[in-house]
């Protein structure tokens, strides 16, 4: 099945720091891409990966399990760790979930992790009864453009896959068990005006970290999507200084370097 136009991956070879980014769960690319090119014109050296069943059509996510997503993530995070001199990560909703995962597993790999609305629990007490009704219901609405600036689009769907959702409750547990072994500085951004992942995530991921280098700010502006939201040139430059502040690798006026967008 072919990506959706604007569903491809990004990747950007620049200088000795590199910095993954990981969307969402149902999202695509599309989500991170701003920010992306605002860390390759920088001159970092970045890797925006599709997750496995995402960026096509919601029936190709029914077959995927949060294994292939975390399996796809750290294979970038390694070729980064090969290549650079040190790595940050940086995750969207679920993809904040795998970054802190990430984070526990591979430790000196990632000098940081950059969070924002990180989903690490459930928040709709129907969620225990998915075991069951996955095996009844193919999917349930979707959650995607959870967006209050006008005209943003993520590129995710607008069905939620019941077999994948179930998946991601399992992720969701290994995570939370994990959480004591996250060590690295955390900048993590939460919107109070978020339909989508509950403050209650944020505030369990701030609570059972180990970090004590950890900085959380607000966006009073924007939902859920908040790297496509009116705070995003906030939170792009926030990371920026907090790249900056942990990466002495990071020189100034690196050369822009090569783009490949469409390299799977």
């Amino acid at each position: 099945m072919s990506l959706l136009p604007g569903a491809e991956p990004y990747r950007h070879r620049g200088g000795p720091v590199g910095v993954l980014l990981c969307h969402g769960f149902t999202g695509s690319p599309r989500s991170l891409r701003p920010w992306a090119e605002d860390l390759a014109a920088a001159g970092y050296t970045v890797a925006l990966p599709v997750l496995p069943g995402h960026g096509t059509r919601w029936q190709d996510l029914q077959m995927t399990r949060w294994e292939d997503w975390y399996a796809e993530v750290e294979r970038e995070l390694l070729e980064l760790a090969q290549r650079c001199e040190q790595v940050f990560v940086c995750g969207l909703s679920m993809g904040g979930g795998l970054a802190l995962r990430l984070a526990a597993v591979h430790g000196p790999k990632i000098a940081g992790l950059v969070l924002v609305n990180p989903s690490v629990r459930s928040d709709n007490p129907a969620s225990v009864i998915l075991p069951v009704l996955r095996h009844l219901v193919p999917s349930l609405p979707g959650v995607a453009n959870d967006i209050a600036r006008p005209g943003a689009d993520e590129l995710a769907y607008d069905r939620t896959p019941l077999h994948a959702a179930w998946s991601l409750a399992r992720l969701w547990k290994d995570v939370q068990t994990r959480l004591p072994q996250v060590t690295q500085p955390v900048l993590l951004f939460r919107s109070p005006q978020d339909h989508v992942v509950s403050a209650a995530n944020s505030e369990l991921v701030l609570a059972r970290i180990s970090s004590t280098d950890v900085t959380e700010r607000l966006c009073q502006r924007s939902y859920h999507v908040a790297t496509l939201d009116h705070d995003a040139a906030e939170i792009f430059a926030a990371a920026q200084d907090f790249i900056r502040r942990l990466a002495p690798a990071h020189a100034a006026g690196v050369s822009a370097g090569e783009s490949d967008h469409h390299q799977g």
